[in-house]
Formats: structure tokens, C-alpha cells, sequence
């Protein structure tokens, strides 16, 4: 693959690499040579990077290429959207304060080469920012006030760069030049992706022969897919789509990989946007709201509403923490007392809590969209003697529910079409949208991202149609991608 540093004035450029060919930003741009180059990674360290400035046309043109532009046009606007910077900041909170625990002062400067700092101390902080962020260069601001605080991040010039960290940059994009690429196994297929999976995940979304369905039914589609682990973050620009198959959260790998993935312009489900929608129950509470999408009576509970709990939901009544999932930060009160026990707990992890009636079924339908259509559906039945799909207990650890799949022409209409409309207000990805049938009413409970797929119980109807199915989503969008960059 080609390495292009792409830069302003060529002549003005400090450094000697090998293993890279430093081209101008006009000639990058308008050079048919470097139009009609196949692959390379473009490391775009121009000047400057604002709207419509040469910088921000060599990352532009380089994604309509197809080539890979390390900072891309996305992560230059997460440099700039204070939204992005402030979460960044809550999810390297304990990264942040450990490396910067011995200062005194009440402000430091970070400079980031390529992920890394002259100081060893800061390896890890600077690692976290460039998978945050990837650029070639950056300085991170902080400062100190409680604690410390990332106030800025932006990407630097080579002017910028202090002599004395010469020699340092040199050998940190030449060690980055010069890693080696991963080998691509099979040159017969059309593209790559990656599965995310986590081995010692407790309830992972698919079990190892699903997996291997997946890739099967991938590479029937020209599409080499393999499986990675979260330490695979740094190859993720190699790939062409990724596919998430490990339980997601906002303040998590997956979330992160999702992102720079995104980032990269792979392909990729979940994507960034779903996991943030279908993660958080408060986000889902207003949307349903707000678009008629019909489900339990809900409220959205703080410290001055706990009150109206009883008077507006009754007893028993649900109480759950935003980011739960797999019925875990769920539960159910009785009375007052437990209400009371139970904010008092989950009000120390979010200030926003959602309070739902009570709507004891025997299963929840549970319709699995792929593209804005149903793909699939099953009955999940309530765990043996419990009001949920799984029954946790100490002495006997986790009892489910058994899954009944069904053809979508034996589900009632009404059911697929709420859990449609809903799932298409969180995207265009795969989700799986629970709903409750009771007294002739069909209630969404709620959208999940990254829903269960295991083989035996979610592909008993479909078989391998199911896969496929999946597979030729990621298909259909990477051959559009294709023709986007061919019509641009």
C-alpha cells in the first residue's frame, strides 16, 4: 500500500522518511497520478484543517479515493464539535487523571506523534487521544480546577513542533511507516471485514457457530470476513466494514471502535449513532413519545419527580437505569420502600432514571429489523417463575427463557409494524425491537442495538437465509460506496 505525507510546501518539510513519499497538497489534489492510485494511507499533515481549506480537501478527496486519511474529514469535525471533546473527556476521565496526577501546575500541554509522547508516563493518555482522534499530530490542553480537565484538542503544523522533539517524531512515523500490514489472506475476495467478538464475554450476542455463519455467509458474498478482539482497534483503516458482536456501551471499546471505524469509512453495524439511541432508555422514552410509537406508560424520574411515580404508575411498576441491557439495571418495586431503595442505588450512576407500568405477558415478541424490513421473529419467554427473559440468582447463576422462532406470515401484523416503525427511528442498521402483546394492544418496550443472533433459537426458521441476509446488507452498501467514489 502506498504511504503518501501529504504537506503544504513540500520544501519547507523538516523530516526524512523512509518508506513514505511526500507529495504538495495541490499536487495530491489535482495530480491524475494520485486520482488513479489504488490504495494508500494519506497522512495529511497540511498547515491547517478548517472548511474548504487545502487541508480539509486532501482528507476530502482522499476518502473519495478510497485511500485512507489519517485525519479523515469525521475526525476533523470531532476536533471541533465541543459535544464530541466533552465525551471523549468523561471516558478517559481515569486515563486523564492518573497520568496527570503528579503535575502541580494548573495547566500542561500533551503533544501526541503519531500516538505517542517523549515521556513514557504519558504512553497511555496519548494512545487513548490518537484512538480518539486520529491524526498524525496533535496537543491536548488541560487544566486544572477540581480536577484535572481536557479544555482542547486539536490537530498541530510541523511548525508547531519544538526542534527538540525532532528526532522523537522521526522515529515515531517512521516505527508507524514501517509496522507491518496486515496480509490480506485472500485476494479472490471483493472485500474485508472485521467481527468483533469478546471470548470471555459472559452473554456475547452470538455464540462461536453463529460466528462462523456469519463469515460463511460473508465470504459467498466476496467478503473475507475474520474475527478480532478490542486490541485490533489500530488495523481497524485496513478493513472495509466492521461488525459488531459484542454487547455495546457508550462508555466502552465498542463504542470507541464503532467510532473510528465510522471515522474511517468502514461500513459498519452498530454503527455509532445506533449504540447511543439504543443504549440509553431516557433518548428512547422522548422518541416514542414524540412519534406516537405506542408503549407502556412511562416516566422519565429525577430527584424532584420520585413522587409521581406512584400516583402517575401504580404499583408494581418498572424501574430502569438508562444503559441496561440484558435485564440486568432493571427491576421491579412493589411498594414505596422499594421505589425509595432502588432511586436512592441508581441515582449514584445517572441523574435520569425511566419508570414504566407494570405489563406482566407471558413473552415478548421480538422482531428483528435489518434495513428498515423485518428480518426475523421469535417468542422470548419469561424465565421459569420470574417476570423477565432472564432470571438471575446467586445459588443458581442465569436461567432463560426459551426462544421460539416464527415465519414473519405467522406473527400478527400489528407487531411487526410498530416494531418497524420504531426501529427506523433509531437507523438503517440491525436492531432488535422487544414488544409486548396485551389486550389486543402491541407495546414497544424497547430497541435493542446488537441484538441476540445464536444458532438453534434466533435461525431455526430462516437457517442460513438469515445470515445471508445480514451479509447482504454489508454488500449492498460497500458496492454503493464503490459506485459513489467512481461517480465523484
Amino acid at each position: 500500500m502506498n504511504r503518501l505525507v501529504v504537506v503544504e510546501n513540500v520544501a519547507r518539510w523538516p523530516f526524512e522518511l523512509e518508506g513514505a513519499e511526500v507529495v504538495s497538497a495541490r499536487d495530491y489534489l489535482t495530480d491524475a497520478r494520485f486520482a488513479e492510485m489504488r490504495s494508500a494511507i494519506v497522512f495529511n499533515v497540511c498547515r491547517a484543517y478548517r472548511y474548504q481549506s487545502l487541508g480539509y480537501y486532501v482528507s476530502l478527496l482522499a476518502t473519495a479515493r478510497r485511500h485512507r486519511p489519517l485525519p479523515s474529514v469525521e475526525t476533523l469535525q470531532d476536533l471541533r464539535m465541543s459535544s464530541v471533546l466533552r465525551i471523549v473527556a468523561e471516558d478517559l476521565e481515569d486515563d486523564m487523571q492518573r497520568a496527570l496526577s503528579h503535575l502541580r501546575g494548573d495547566r500542561f500541554e500533551l503533544s501526541v506523534y503519531f500516538g505517542r509522547n517523549l515521556a513514557k508516563r504519558y504512553d497511555r493518555l496519548a494512545r487513548a487521544l490518537f484512538d480518539q482522534f486520529p491524526a498524525p499530530f496533535l496537543r491536548a490542553i488541560f487544566v486544572y480546577e477540581d480536577r484535572w480537565k481536557m479544555q482542547s484538542i486539536h490537530p498541530i503544523a510541523t511548525a508547531e513542533i519544538p526542534e527538540s522533539h525532532s528526532e522523537f517524531v522521526i522515529e515515531q512515523a517512521s516505527a508507524y511507516f514501517a509496522r507491518p500490514r496486515r496480509p490480506r489472506k485472500h485476494r479472490s475476495y471483493r472485500y474485508e471485514m472485521a467481527i468483533l467478538c469478546d471470548a470471555t464475554e459472559p452473554t456475547p450476542p452470538s455464540d462461536p457457530v453463529a460466528i462462523q455463519r456469519f463469515i460463511s455467509a460473508a465470504r459467498e458474498l466476496e467478503i473475507d470476513a475474520e474475527v478480532i478482539d478490542r486490541n485490533a482497534h489500530r488495523t481497524l483503516g485496513e478493513y472495509d466494514a466492521l461488525f459488531l458482536r459484542e454487547t455495546t456501551a457508550v462508555n466502552h471499546h465498542t463504542y470507541r471502535m464503532a467510532r473510528r471505524a465510522a471515522a474511517e469509512g468502514l461500513v459498519v453495524i452498530d454503527d455509532p449513532e445506533s449504540i447511543v439511541r439504543c443504549t440509553n432508555k431516557v433518548f428512547q422514552a422522548e422518541l416514542f413519545a414524540r412519534n406516537g410509537i405506542d408503549s407502556p406508560e412511562t416516566l422519565v424520574v429525577h430527584e424532584r419527580n420520585v413522587d409521581l411515580v406512584a400516583e402517575t404508575l401504580g404499583f408494581p411498576c418498572v424501574l430502569k437505569r438508562p444503559d441496561s441491557a440484558f435485564s440486568r439495571g432493571v427491576v421491579k418495586v412493589n411498594d414505596e420502600s422499594e421505589l425509595a431503595n432502588a432511586v436512592r442505588d441508581y441515582f449514584t450512576e445517572s441523574q435520569l432514571l425511566v419508570a414504566q407500568r407494570f405489563v406482566p405477558s407471558d413473552f415478548d415478541w421480538r422482531v428483528g429489523v435489518l434495513g428498515g424490513d423485518a428480518l426475523y421473529c421469535c417468542k422470548y419467554f419469561m424465565a421459569q417463575g420470574h417476570w423477565q427473559i432472564v432470571k438471575e440468582e446467586e445459588s443458581s447463576g442465569r436461567e432463560y427463557g426459551r426462544v421460539e422462532a416464527r415465519t414473519l406470515d405467522n406473527v400478527p401484523a400489528p407487531a411487526i409494524d410498530v416494531a418497524v416503525k420504531a426501529a427506523r427511528l433509531i437507523g438503517d442498521g440491525l436492531y432488535g425491537v422487544d414488544v409486548k402483546e396485551v389486550g389486543g394492544r402491541f407495546l414497544v418496550m424497547e430497541v435493542n442495538d446488537n441484538p441476540t443472533i445464536e444458532s438453534g433459537e434466533e435461525d431455526t426458521v430462516l437457517g442460513e437465509a438469515l445470515y445471508r441476509s445480514i451479509a447482504q446488507w454489508f454488500r449492498e452498501r460497500l458496492d454503493a460506496r464503490v459506485r459513489r467514489t467512481h461517480r465523484e
